[in-house]
């Protein structure tokens, strides 16, 4: 393994507030809107999903939002992460660029889906809640939410997109050991489940029809609240400990990057690195370079068209502005099932419009080359989602190479592979197809967004 830029792993140095980007972009993000009457939504619309803390969160401009001590206690389970120098992969490469790393899977579930697992959990306790009901892809969030329902005495519900069901058992497994109960999606539990099966019983699934099916459960019930691990304001907030932790770090290695990468499929893990350091860039620091790396078979913010538009296929959630590839459109099965979301945060979204991110898609066999030389290099499997990442740093440091220039290269490594081993027994195989989507579903999908008024 690379070098870890030394935190003393003080956990006094844990973050004390979460940073908002809100407040120093030079538009505001547009409102949620009403499904029904296409109105901005207001806090009594969110009450049947949300506690009130998290709504607040979600519309908050202020800059700084104070992390509960008792969440900040829990983080001290596995923060501060390391930073990690990936000296042998950047030997490997020959190249003058410095590679860093943000490793977040050294939290209980392997993945950073915890940070805001753990404050979902708080906020909904303290709201007297007795169940969360989510959706997961891949499994790294549904696991984490299962571990913070363990943590703070709530019933957890996963509907898991069928693909990753299949794919990935030892997840199912794992929020098992944790108390959730996991069920594949589409599902004969809910109405949105069963409409789905009757059109389509072979479907692979898609993170839009489980979330429609984690909605109903909890719009019906009113003891029960709904937890997404992505796309929404509150949780890209939470997540941003990575990038407030990795500026601190960075000026004890007495360096900073010029490009800052993260893979996007809802946006958090993206946010959670890049958010703070564009908040400094806005605020007059540094410029960097910040690359959102996506997969090709679900081109969201590279194909996706900026719009209004369901974050569910079944409709049942407010409507958000962001990059879209329509909440009907699937996405052919694949191995990185966390970013096979049709949607993309609308914060992210933002940023890409105001020209301060830019957006690559990749296929998944080069994603997975890329995996493999990085851990043959510096160790550590990375989750099939973080090889569109270490794909993305690769082709930097080697443009470095060629152009002899030596950059400062970070990345999030958001998650670990070790429950993800059958997609690297594929790639090695020679199974990995690089599939693409289907251009006709895409482009019903889009032409069936919704109608909004300017």
């Amino acid at each position: 393994m690379g070098e870890t830029v030394k935190y003393l792993l003080d956990e006094t140095r844990i973050p004390k507030e979460w940073y908002n980007i809100v407040a120093d972009l030079p538009q505001p993000p547009a409102p949620p809107l009403h499904p029904g009457t296409k109105q901005p939504v207001g806090p009594a619309d969110l009450a049947p999903l949300f506690p009130p803390e998290l709504i607040l969160q979600e519309v908050t401009a202020e800059r700084q939002v104070p992390i509960p001590e008792p969440v900040r206690a829990l983080y001290r389970q596995w923060r501060p992460s390391p930073l990690i120098r990936a000296r042998r992969l950047e030997a490997a490469l020959d190249t003058p660029a410095r590679i860093y790393f943000k490793y977040e899977g050294v939290s209980a579930p392997g993945s950073h889906k915890l940070n805001t697992a753990v404050a979902q959990a708080f906020y909904n306790k303290e709201a007297g809640i007795r169940r969360l009901t989510t959706e997961t892809g891949a499994g790294q969030w549904g696991s984490s939410l299962a571990y913070a329902g363990t943590l703070f005495g709530l019933e957890v519900k996963v509907f898991m997109v069928r693909a990753s069901f299949n794919q990935k058992p030892y997840r199912k497994a794992m929020m098992e050991v944790w108390g959730a109960n996991c069920v594949s999606s589409p599902s004969n539990e809910t109405e949105a489940g069963r409409r789905v099966l009757a059109e389509m019983p072979d479907t692979s699934g898609s993170l839009g029809i489980a979330i429609s099916e984690a909605v109903e459960i909890a719009a019906q019930n009113a003891d029960t609240n709904y937890a997404l691990g992505s796309v929404l304001n509150h949780v890209l907030l939470h997540q941003t400990v990575i990038g407030l932790e990795a500026i601190e770090q960075f000026a004890m290695a007495d360096d900073y990057p010029d490009i800052v990468i993260g893979c996007t499929g809802g946006g958090s893990n993206f946010a959670g690195l890049v958010f703070p350091f564009l908040g400094a860039q806005l605020r007059g620091g540094r410029t960097v370079q910040a690359i959102a790396c996506e997969p090709a078979a679900c081109p969201t913010l590279t194909r996706g068209r900026y719009a209004y538009d369901f974050g569910d296929t079944g409709h049942l959630t407010p409507l958000v502005k962001m990059h879209t590839l329509g909440s009907t459109f699937i996405p052919p099965g694949f191995h990185a099932g966390g970013l096979r979301y049709h949607g993309m945060a609308p914060l992210v979204s933002l940023v890409q419009e105001l020209g301060l991110i830019e957006s690559r898609a990749f296929h998944q066999t080069a994603c997975f080359e890329a995996a493999v030389q990085f851990s043959r290099t510096e160790g550590i499997v990375p989750a099939p989602e973080c090889s569109h990442a270490i794909r993305a740093v690769i082709d930097e440091a080697l443009r470095c190479k060629r152009d002899g220039v030596a950059k400062t290269i970070a990345f999030n490594l958001s998650g670990h592979g070790h429950f993800d081993m059958q997609a690297y027994l594929d790639y090695f195989a020679g199974k990995l197809q690089d599939r693409d989507y289907d251009a006709a579903m895409l482009d019903a999908a889009l032409a069936g967004l919704p109608v909004v008024a300017a």
